[in-house]
This record gives C-alpha cells, structure tokens and sequence, in this order.
C-alpha cells in the first residue's frame, strides 16, 4: 500500500477496534495508523503505529490526518449506554463533535469513512420484532440520541457533499479478545463467560428473558469490512443499516454454557441497564443489508458460546487472565 493513502482508526484501544485494527494491519499493514485517547495495549502499539488523539479536538485530529495523509477513517470512538447515562453531557460530546470533526475533515479531504450507529437507536415506540429498517427511532437514552444525530448527520454528508460515508447499526457484540467493562447494557453476554470459568456462577444484570439482537465479533469484524468493500452503487442506505446475526436471552446464553460446564449457576438481579434494554429490538430484520451488499453471518448462539468458552478457556490456561 505504498502508494495508496493510510488507513486510520479511532477508539482503537476499545472492544471493536482493539480486534478490528489487527484484522486492517493483515490487509494494509503498517499502513494502518490506530489512534485512542487511552495507552494502548503491547500488542497493538507493537504491531504498527499508534498516536494519542482525542477525535474532539479538531485540530488533533487534523495534525493526524494530515502527517498519515489518510484516506479512509474507521471513527470507533464513542462512549457506550450504561456509561452514556452516568454522564449524559460528556457522551454527547464524543459521540456527535468527534463524528462532526471527522465528517468535516473527510469532505475536504475526499476521505472515505466507517461510522457504527447502534441498536439503541430504537426506543419504546419501535416494534420490537423483527424492527424494520425504516422505523420510529426516539431513544431514551444519551447515547442512542447521539447516534440517531449521527446516523443523519452521515446522510447530510453524504447527500450535500457527496462523503463516501458508510455505516452499520451493530447490535450488542460478543468478544473474546477484550474483557467487559461494563459500560454497555448487553456487556452480560462477555461476562458471563469470564465468570463461568472462573467461579463457575454469574449474577446477571438482567431478567432471565431479556431477548436482545447480538452478534459474534469476527461476523462483527466481516460484516464491517464487507460493507467498506462494497462497491459504491450497492450501499442504498447512508443513515445507516440494520445488521444482526441472532437473537438470545441470558437464561438461554446460560443453558448453552451449561451444556460445556455442567456445574455453571446463574441468578439474576436487574439494575438500571434493564430499563435500557426494554426499550431495545428483540430481533431485527436485516434484509436490507444482505439484499444490498450480501451479508450473511457465520455464527450462532452454539457455535458462538463454543468458540469463546475454548478461547478463553486457552488464556486462563496459560496464565493471560486471572
């Protein structure tokens, strides 16, 4: 890629971007630049380069763009839902100024661009089987806010001025590669493995039958690359489209556990993040994304929950976790 433009990926210290940048390095190689406002881990600052920005500081973010001459952005800085309502005035601000700064940026540079919108666009007024692509989207909460103003502010770009600009609405995603954090309202589904196999129980911060649209990391992974690969004329949608691989609750996430570790116990003890995920789709109708530009997910809920019980059962083994 020598003589192509660099690569650049924001919150690339965070669970999306801490799998999806060795996945771009494969591909481009050090042309990939990875930039977070947090110290990286060894391996992705040993792996190529990496700067320190804040994608809020316009001019930051300009010296970066500038020095790298960048041609595509992978913008995965944001601040999660669980966080978000915790701090609803610093959420707004990662989420909008930061896509803002890049949009901007990406017009005058002619620089191609990957936003994730979210499942939390949808709120109490959205069907929540099978929810359409085009809906009702009035979220309660920060950051489901944030990303129905990003979802059109990415769709202003691209009608007005032409922003090669290309998003997905993820649902909750399921990694084996970076611990929970806990600030987001499906993080039970990363969780619950670590406890398994530590102490073999799990309290869960939701209702047993809490159903919500989830996905395995390497389809979340595909499912991005897939869509930046597309040729132009098949991306129809702007704002951004529905994407999903299935659809569980903790109670049946729990059983498949079982099935691998006999004695797993789970219980239950819903806290604020219950409110949040009632007002979230159960299931989505993604039709539109594998008409347009043909994605198909590789993994189920078994095939999932097998993968990740080995791979983490491989770090305890050697020592990685604790």
């Amino acid at each position: 890629m020598t003589n192509r433009r660099r690569v650049l990926v924001t919150g690339a210290s965070g669970q999306i971007g801490s799998e999806l940048v060795p996945e771009l390095r494969i591909k481009y190689g050090n042309e990939v630049v990875a930039v977070d406002k947090r110290e990286p881990s060894e391996t992705l600052r040993n792996s190529g380069p990496f700067e320190i920005v804040d994608t809020t500081d316009k001019e930051q973010l300009t010296a970066i763009i500038e020095e790298h001459d960048v041609g595509i952005i992978y913008h995965l800085a944001y601040l999660l839902s669980a966080a978000g309502e915790k701090n609803p005035q610093l959420a707004w601000q990662v989420n909008t100024e930061g896509l803002n700064n890049v949009l901007g940026l990406a017009r005058e540079r002619g620089i191609q661009v990957f936003w994730p919108s979210s499942i939390a666009v949808f709120g109490p007024g959205t069907p929540r089987v099978n929810t359409p692509q085009n809906t009702i989207t009035i979220p309660n909460t920060i950051y489901g806010v944030s990303k129905v103003a990003g979802e059109l502010l990415c769709n202003y770009y691209f009608l007005k001025y032409g922003v090669d600009v290309r998003s997905l609405r993820y649902p909750g995603i399921v990694s084996s590669e970076t611990p929970p954090s806990g600030a987001g309202t499906t993080d039970y589904a990363v969780e619950i493995f670590y406890e398994a196999l530590k102490k073999k129980k799990y309290t869960c911060f939701l209702r047993d039958d809490t159903v919500l649209p989830m996905m395995y990391m390497p389809d979340c992974i595909k499912s991005t690359l897939d869509l930046m690969s597309a040729e132009q004329t098949r991306v129809k949608r702007r704002t951004s489209y529905n994407l999903t691989a299935m659809s569980f609750s903790p109670k049946e996430l729990a059983a498949k556990i079982t099935q691998h570790i006999p004695e797993f116990k789970c219980e239950y003890a819903p806290d604020f993040r219950q409110k949040i995920a009632d007002s979230w789709p159960m299931s989505i109708d993604d039709s539109e994304a594998r008409k347009d530009w043909g994605w198909q997910p590789t993994y189920d809920l078994s095939a999932m929950t097998e993968d990740m019980i080995n791979r983490l059962s491989k770090k305890f083994e050697a020592g990685l976790l604790s």
